[in-house]
């Protein structure tokens, strides 16, 4: 059975307590959030199912929203998620080709994570910079004007992180 470190659960307490009583299904994002990354970067459904529990909601509720949004990992995923946006306007400048390029040069689809464990590429919705098309999000950071060149030297810069961190 998982269960949250003694950190984590404070932290879901300190969430849950900010919404009136009976309204604890307002905490599911960011407990969500918590749970991916306590539970090793995404979200089985017994984590789901546990998230449920916390916030006394039904476990369909918690589905219905981590499938939802992107930013929530169904299944495991790389170190390094390349969330490449693929709606109108980064279409117009390029995403397409850039989706097709890191596939290529990873050896991966759309979904899929790379046999060593470091990338996982997914397509995303609009992630709001649209002046700077085509672009992704890498962590926490967008990635912005993408050309096969930047994409090569991103996957480096994130080997070379990898490398350095192991």
């Amino acid at each position: 059975m998982i269960k949250f470190s003694e950190e984590k659960q404070k932290k879901v307490e300190e969430i849950i307590a900010r919404y009136p009583q009976g309204k604890q299904k307002s905490a599911l994002l960011p407990v969500l959030h918590l749970a991916q990354e306590e539970f090793g970067g995404w979200l089985s459904s017994e984590t789901m199912d546990y998230v449920a529990s916390l916030l006394s909601i039904e476990p369909i509720e918690v589905y219905e929203v981590a499938t939802f949004y992107s930013m929530y990992n169904l299944k495991p995923v790389g170190r390094y998620i390349f969330e490449v946006c693929q709606t109108g306007p980064c279409m117009l400048n390029g995403s397409d080709g850039i989706i097709d390029y890191i596939k290529k040069t990873l050896n991966i689809g759309v979904g899929e994570t790379t046999t060593d464990g470091l990338f996982t590429l997914k397509t995303v919705e609009c992630l709001g910079a649209c002046g700077y098309a085509p672009m992704m999000q890498l962590g926490k950071f967008f990635r912005e004007h993408l050309t096969k060149e930047k994409v090569d030297q991103i996957i480096a810069e994130c080997r070379n992180n990898a490398a350095a961190n192991n």
